[in-house]
């Protein structure tokens, strides 16, 4: 029986070195991809903000949620997208900062979980969102509506970025 069991100790020993290096390399890449593509995607969109087809966008999510819509009686819709871009381009800040700030990296992480909770918040309160269901049971998203529910996955990576480790 000790010929099938013939691999040395440091056969195995390699094996699982490689397998462990392997998964330390992915666990960093994938957390620098993680929280780079969060400031990447954030800044874009923020600084899209600043733009009149943008903040004509997101007028009619904004307006309709409990959240933000008392922000029209005192700002325009212009005035209200550029502070919503600010904000984003505040949350990019943070996060970049966080790649030596681990304090930094959170609150950024902390912000961008807040505001895809807020848009993901949309999803109820934005009017032809969905419209009927397939098969009775999902909702039939329109493209507002799945444009709104990749929301979830970045909510998932904001919140990840929280935990990261500064390095």
């Amino acid at each position: 029986m000790r010929y099938l069991d013939s691999k040395s100790s440091s056969e195995v020993s390699d094996k699982e070195n490689l397998v462990e290096r392997i998964s330390v390399v992915s666990e960093k890449v994938g957390d620098l991809l993680a929280s780079g593509g969060l400031a990447v995607v954030i800044g874009w969109i923020g600084l899209l903000k600043f733009t009149p087809a943008e903040a004509s966008a997101i007028e009619p999510f904004a307006r309709h949620s409990p959240l933000s819509g008392w922000a029209f009686n005192y700002l325009t819709v212009q005035q209200f997208s550029n502070v919503v871009g600010l904000t984003e381009l505040l949350i990019v800040g943070l996060l970049l900062f966080g790649f030596v700030n681990r304090s930094a990296r959170r609150l950024g992480g902390v912000l961008a979980a807040g505001m895809f909770l807020t848009t993901l918040s949309f999803l109820f309160t934005t009017p032809g969102v969905v419209d009927g269901t397939v098969a009775g049971l999902i909702p039939a998203l329109t493209v507002p509506g799945q444009f709104l529910l990749k929301d979830i996955v970045l909510l998932g990576v904001a919140i990840r970025t929280i935990g990261l480790r500064a390095e």
